[in-house]
Parts: structure tokens; sequence; C-alpha cells
């Protein structure tokens, strides 16, 4: 009887440790995200496009990204101009990467002539094959006198 209860002990103990070993943990690592542009604080020209540059890594495979840019006037959703002519503006837009490591540069990301001047976020968000997410939040001011934010030296556009 001893012997059965040994040879049982045995055995479950050498499947656990089988088990665990077989057994994958798959990818956990989140993405890197690198936004160069645009910057915390920048204002964006209403009516304009932004312009987009990032550099995204992963220790296995990219699959997405993400830009959410959406309204942050003191925590209302509501639209704050009484005028009708304005909307708070809030959009996201997607695109589709691969590989290991990326540079994004595009002029994609429009902001509309009606979207209401302020304080906003812009949200960038990279998600890896297995699922991983990473994000990014900035505040971004939405205006109709935005300055320039960022040297335009090169002028070509990866897309």
């Amino acid at each position: 009887m001893k012997r059965k209860i040994f040879f049982s002990v045995c055995f479950l103990a050498m499947f656990a440790i089988v088990w665990n070993g077989c057994k994958e943990d798959g990818d956990t690592t989140r993405p890197v995200i690198n936004l160069i542009e645009p910057a915390e604080g920048d204002t964006l020209q209403i009516g304009d496009d932004v312009h987009f540059e990032a550099e995204f890594s992963d220790d296995e495979a990219l699959a997405s990204y993400k830009v959410n840019i959406h309204p942050d006037f003191d925590g209302h959703t509501h639209t704050r101009s009484s005028d009708g002519e304005t909307v708070d503006f809030e959009k996201d837009w997607s695109w589709t990467v691969s590989g290991r490591n990326t540079s994004i540069h595009h002029h994609e990301i429009e902001i509309p002539e009606n979207a209401t001047p302020g304080d906003y976020h812009l949200m960038v968000y990279c998600t890896d094959v297995a699922g991983n997410e990473s994000h990014i939040a900035l505040n971004v001011v939405l205006s109709h006198e935005a300055g320039e934010n960022h040297d335009h030296e090169d002028e070509e556009h990866d897309e």
C-alpha cells in the first residue's frame, strides 16, 4: 500500500514538473512608443493636418497603432460653444503595422474647420500581435492661431 502511494505521489510530482515545463508563458511584454511629434503642450491648427511622427517597437511583433483626439474641457463632454458653429472634436484613426520596429511619419490626422478651440487630449496606442497594449497621453491645444511647433526641413511623408 505504501509502495502504491509512493508511486502515485512520484507520478503526480513528475506530471506537475513536465506540465509546468511545457507550459508556454506567451508574450506579455508591451510595445514601446517613442512619440516624436506632436509633443506635450503643442498647439494644433484647426483646419489643418497634424504632423505625426513616432517609432514603435516590440520584442516579438507589432500589430497596430491608433491615435485618438478628444476634448479636455474641465471634464465636461458637452459643446462649449453656444453659437452652433463649432463642435467638440473627437475622433480615432487606426493603422496596421508589422515587424518588430517601425518608424511612422505622416499627415493623415486632420483637424476639421468646425472644431471647438481649446484643450484636448491626444492619445497614442500601440498593440502587438499578442494583444499587449501601450499608450501615451498628451495635452494639446486646438487653435485657429497655431504657431509653428516643429521644424519641417524634411517634407517627405511615409504612408
